[in-house]
């Protein structure tokens, strides 16, 4: 007799976790895979900033996997992710989420490992309601369709909400043991923990998407549009998360660090970018990303504003070291721009151009340049 074997996509949270298990209480045996795209940097952050130090440093998705005593694969999607993260179909959240367009992502490549490995079916942790894009029921099918994974595709906690899928046709998973769970209330998930002995897992609802938060978004956005063109590289998309990033100008941006650990960070990319330290005060590490070249009164404001956020920024003058990109160094003596007396707009994360997000990405997509 055929024993049946399901992949079940694990992001960290507790639905990815609640799904596995209730499966696995059937006595069917899961492995699990996770794709990375890049935008899910949850414990590279935790590791960094001291507001999170009371958070696990660690993998979630490995860790759930070791919970439930899993296989999990962990799988570099970066590169392909890029279109469903610049040309989504069913376009973007709130923020610069393609919710919809990354689940399909998300399935199909899990439906494609399925068959290549031989398993039966694909188990995902979503909950109707629970997400606006890609968990409303309306949507669901929508998943399933463009995946290719249709009938193969089962969500334990909504199961009984939804029709029946392949395995619970094949009588290999019991209908009545799986959930009826909807909208965004967590009191029926945290039961089902307590039910399965789960004291532990991630808040509020797992995951760890960046495109969903305003203000990485916002730099995002801002990336595009100083650049004129929708791309990104990994190193661009990492460093978004990391520091202050202030713009005075069109042209460039300052990235400062705003605790030690950041700095040590980047500190890694010293030599791709002109960076400033302040001399004989206590300050950041302050990077130069620029699009068009820098004039000497640029450099000046940039060292007023790095020794703005020193330990000097109350001083009448202060030496800050220009360290340039062929590792040539000079000094300036700035008045430091006090952080505080800044404009408000110059901190790319607060400049609200979400609010005209989808006329600057068509501006952006007429502009770019046709392939070929």
């Amino acid at each position: 007799m055929h024993s049946p074997k399901a992949v079940a996509l694990i992001s960290g949270g507790l639905d990815s976790m609640l799904a596995v298990k209730l499966i696995q209480s059937q006595g069917i045996y899961v492995e699990g895979i996770n794709f990375y795209t890049g935008f899910c940097v949850e414990g590279h952050t935790h590791a960094l900033r001291k507001k999170s130090q009371n958070k696990s440093k660690r993998n979630n998705a490995l860790w759930v996997a070791e919970q439930l005593n899993i296989k999990l694969h962990i799988i570099d999607v970066i590169e392909e992710y890029k279109e469903v993260m610049l040309n989504p179909a069913h376009g973007y959240g709130a923020g610069l989420n393609p919710c919809l367009d990354c689940k399909v992502f998300m399935v199909k490549k899990a439906h494609e490992w399925m068959i290549e490995n031989h398993f039966d079916f694909i188990i995902t942790g979503e909950v109707i309601g629970q997400r606006p894009m890609s968990q409303l029921k309306r949507k669901m099918p929508i998943v399933s369709q463009l995946s290719g994974a249709n009938e193969r595709l089962l969500r334990p906690l909504s199961a009984k909400l939804l029709p029946p899928t392949w395995p619970e046709t094949q009588k290999w998973v019991d209908r009545n043991q799986l959930c009826d769970f909807s909208g965004r209330s967590r009191l029926g998930q945290i039961e089902l923990a307590k039910r399965f002995n789960f004291d532990e897992y991630a808040q509020p609802a797992g995951g760890c998407c960046f495109l969903t938060h305003s203000h990485y978004s916002e730099k995002l956005l801002d990336l595009w549009e100083s650049r004129g063109v929708r791309k990104y590289e990994f190193d661009d998309i990492m460093l978004l998360k990391i520091g202050h990033h202030i713009r005075p100008a069109p042209h460039y941006k300052l990235i400062i660090g705003r605790e030690e650990s950041e700095n040590r960070f980047l500190e890694g990319y010293r030599k791709a970018f002109i960076h400033l330290r302040v001399k004989h005060f206590s300050s950041p590490l302050t990077l130069i990303d620029h699009q068009a070249p820098l004039t000497p009164e640029d450099i000046y404001q940039a060292a007023q504003l790095a020794a703005g956020f020193s330990s000097g920024k109350h001083a009448n003058s202060v030496t800050v070291t220009v360290h340039t990109l062929d590792e040539q160094e000079y000094t300036l003596e700035v008045k430091p721009i006090a952080k505080n007396t800044m404009p408000i707009h110059w901190y790319i994360e607060k400049n609200n151009k979400l609010i005209k997000k989808q006329p600057i990405i068509k501006n952006l997509i007429k502009d770019e340049p046709k392939s070929h």
